[in-house]
């Protein structure tokens, strides 16, 4: 086994989402193709969201440690030099998802916020699936349905958009900003 100690640290710890992704690819920059990167963080949700936005730009996602409340997240860069962060271009706002609840239209709304997220806030009837649950939990998704996906910004749900079409869902749509800007409903009954 590779060893996994790293002259490239990156101190995300305390950063709530998108901010260790953001601090990530930041810093990812900067190395030169080959190099590893550690990124510690404390967001739980660092893991899932550092693992799909590597596997989405080409870099490689080699594992976290898990050290007390300590998050230890290793990516090494691509030798790509052409990398180009894909995203998903079907989306709509947070006001268009609330029309079209407005409207009583048949949509699946899915949070892929981690569980305690969800369990603060979210709109009512969300299907809860976290982002690093997505892959083995599809079953639990119809491909025929339009599926809306929120998380707190916009980041994490542009991942799983990304993640559902890849899988044959023909009609994601993620919702920009998401819930820290959701002014509709909400519901925090599980």
């Amino acid at each position: 086994m590779e060893s996994l100690i790293t002259e490239f640290l990156l101190d995300a710890k305390g950063l709530a989402c998108p901010m260790p992704v953001v601090k990530t690819k930041k810093k990812m920059n900067e190395l030169q193709a080959g190099q590893v990167l550690e990124v510690q963080a404390t967001d739980k949700g660092s893991k899932a969201d550092i693992q799909a936005w590597a596997n989405s730009t080409g870099h490689q996602y080699l594992g976290t440690i898990e050290e007390g409340d300590v998050l230890k997240h290793y990516v090494r860069k691509s030798s790509n030099d052409r990398l180009i962060e894909r995203k998903h271009l079907n989306a709509t706002s947070n006001e268009g998802l609330e029309k079209k609840l407005e409207a009583n239209e048949n949509i699946v709304i899915l949070d892929v916020r981690e569980s305690a997220e969800y369990a603060f806030n979210h709109i009512p009837n969300a299907i809860s699936i976290p982002l690093g649950e997505l892959e083995e939990r599809l079953s639990e998704l119809n491909k025929d349905e339009e599926i809306y996906v929120v998380c707190r910004t916009g980041n994490r749900s542009d991942l799983a958009c990304q993640k559902l079409a890849k899988k044959g869902f023909a009609n994601v749509i993620n919702v920009v900003p998401g819930m820290s800007g959701w002014t509709g409903k909400t519901d925090t009954s599980i």
